[in-house]
């Protein structure tokens, strides 16, 4: 029996989905394989080699899959004086479409390891396998297969910058997402969007974050349903909810729909030297893949 749920009308231009309908395919192996490509090309902090050698691969890959590649470059001055240099990078695929989905994941990796138990490692930057480069190498694959088979609608994938640059209760956090929602196209409206975040654990499970569920619950109720819907139903529950401060939160502030896909609890590696690939599994990263394809199928 097919079942829609409830959305605002703008929402369901999208339609609803059958629980018979099947998932697009996705690679995890593939979306794994460029997660180690992050990590080995050394912590994505700004203003390092690493950073510059990673996101001009990332603007290179994606320029061979989407229908075009913006790219916002700025400086960021941060309280203590440094100037980062940034990039956002925006893939577009059917361009001219009015009605769009804006899926969301940062490349960089934090320059500090603060969760680390021994202080003395604590000023040593985090690898970010999971934190960045999972959800990153997650929505190049959805790229990959967006380019194999064209969306129902149009699709933006941001990869924001400068996220995990420094204290989340500063703007020397969530840097590049606060600088797309202050530098958004004349009339953006993206019908929903999703931040995708530490994605690729497949111990994972995923609860609504609380901003998301009051910013836009709807779009909370898609994304749950959807992952019923495609055999994800014990890694999507709706029993509790956490807060996090992640880059659905300048996006939200900024009239957009969006919501935090993040797991309900923080692996114990996060934010240490320990967050590398062999934590990760492809299945998980193809999981995660099939649902953020099957919400624009």
């Amino acid at each position: 029996m097919m079942r829609c749920i409830a959305l605002v009308p703008i929402l369901l231009a999208a339609g609803c989905r059958s629980a018979a309908q099947q998932a697009p395919a996705f690679d995890g192996a593939q979306a794994l394989a460029w997660v180690r490509h992050q990590v080995d090309a050394g912590p994505r902090v700004p203003n390092t080699a690493a950073h510059r050698i990673v996101g001009d691969w990332l603007v290179a890959e994606l320029r061979r899959r989407a229908d075009s590649v913006e790219v916002q470059s700025w400086v960021h001055v941060t309280r203590e004086g440094d100037s980062l240099r940034l990039r956002n990078i925006i893939a577009r695929f059917r361009p001219a479409d009015p009605n769009r989905v804006l899926y969301v994941s940062h490349w960089d990796s934090r320059p500090t390891s603060d969760q680390e138990a021994d202080p003395a490692r604590r000023a040593q930057p985090t690898p970010g396998a999971n934190d960045g480069a999972s959800s990153t190498a997650m929505l190049l694959g959805v790229a990959d297969a967006l380019r194999r088979t064209p969306p129902s609608m149009g699709v933006d994938l941001l990869f924001t910058d400068g996220e995990d640059w420094g204290d989340f209760s500063t703007t020397d956090a969530l840097i590049g997402a606060r600088y797309f929602a202050q530098h958004l196209p004349a009339g953006y409206r993206p019908l929903f969007a999703v931040v995708w975040d530490i994605v690729g654990d497949a111990r994972s499970r995923y609860v609504p974050e609380s901003s998301s569920a009051r910013a836009g619950p709807e779009v909370v109720e898609r994304v749950w349903n959807a992952a019923r819907e495609i055999g994800l139903g014990r890694v999507f529950r709706n029993s509790g909810s956490r807060a996090y401060t992640d880059d659905h939160l300048p996006l939200i502030e900024a009239g957009i729909r969006a919501i935090d896909v993040i797991p309900e609890e923080l692996p114990p590696y996060w934010h240490t030297l320990a967050d590398t690939p062999d934590k990760l599994s492809a299945q998980a990263l193809q999981n995660i893949g099939r649902l953020a394809l099957y919400l624009v199928r």
